[in-house]
């Protein structure tokens, strides 16, 4: 009488065990929790890029925008991926894979941009972008920055002396440069972001599989028999 009890016991561990380390329940709440971490990762990448923006570093180097549309874009997609887990709802999850596949291919473009753009090429960045702004808004940079000009080389003497002369910053006469503080911040901004964005953009590929994994299984509490 013992031994059928014993392996009914071991019959009824063995589904519990099934269900919560690899079931149903354990992939719902990883994927829950997986979505969560995206959604403060969002969160950090748009805060790291708010920050640069508010040197100025935005207006110079374009490919922090697109890291703030990806922040923005992650947080979206991980709130309709906890809806989806939550609710084990097809058609989201589906849409949840198909997305998160494309953010993370544009993540780790971006991401590995931001490590890859050496000095030279920010400087280049700051120039092309300085040139074409308005001269109220590099007054506005400047004030805002506390320094005079972009770049006071052979190149750009011309227009350093220029941008120096109808300078508003109050560090006059001694002003640094604003070329020099905004790469400054700039090479901090990137690498932070490169490296966050680098790192989690392969945690969005675990991401995917366990989407397809968890829309794969059957929901115990519809259907019982399934894990039986």
């Amino acid at each position: 009488d013992a031994l059928p009890i014993c392996l009914a016991v071991a019959a009824a561990g063995g589904r519990a065990a099934k269900m919560v380390c690899g079931g149903f329940t354990c992939s719902k709440n990883a994927l829950c929790a997986l979505n969560v971490v995206y959604m403060l990762v969002g969160l950090l990448l748009i805060g790291v890029a708010a920050w640069g923006k508010g040197f100025g570093i935005v207006s110079s180097i374009t490919i922090i925008g697109g890291v703030i549309a990806i922040g923005v874009f992650l947080l979206l997609i991980a709130i309709v991926g906890l809806i989806g887990a939550a609710s084990h709802h097809q058609v989201m999850l589906f849409m949840y894979m198909v997305v998160l596949f494309l953010v993370f291919i544009f993540q780790f473009g971006v991401s590995s941009s931001c490590l890859a753009l050496n000095r030279n090429q920010q400087e280049r960045l700051l120039n092309a972008t300085w040139t074409k702004m308005s001269n109220y808004t590099r007054m506005e940079l400047e004030k805002h920055l506390d320094c005079c000009g972009l770049v006071n080389d052979t190149n750009n003497l011309e227009q350093f002396n220029k941008d120096y002369l109808s300078c508003p910053a109050v560090c006059k006469p001694k002003c640094q440069k604003c070329g020099d503080k905004m790469l400054q911040h700039a090479g901090e901004t990137l690498k932070i972001l490169g490296g966050v964005g680098l790192f989690f953009s392969f945690t969005e590929i675990l991401g995917v599989w366990l989407a397809v994994r968890y829309r794969n299984q059957k929901d115990p509490r519809a259907n019982p028999s399934a894990f039986l």
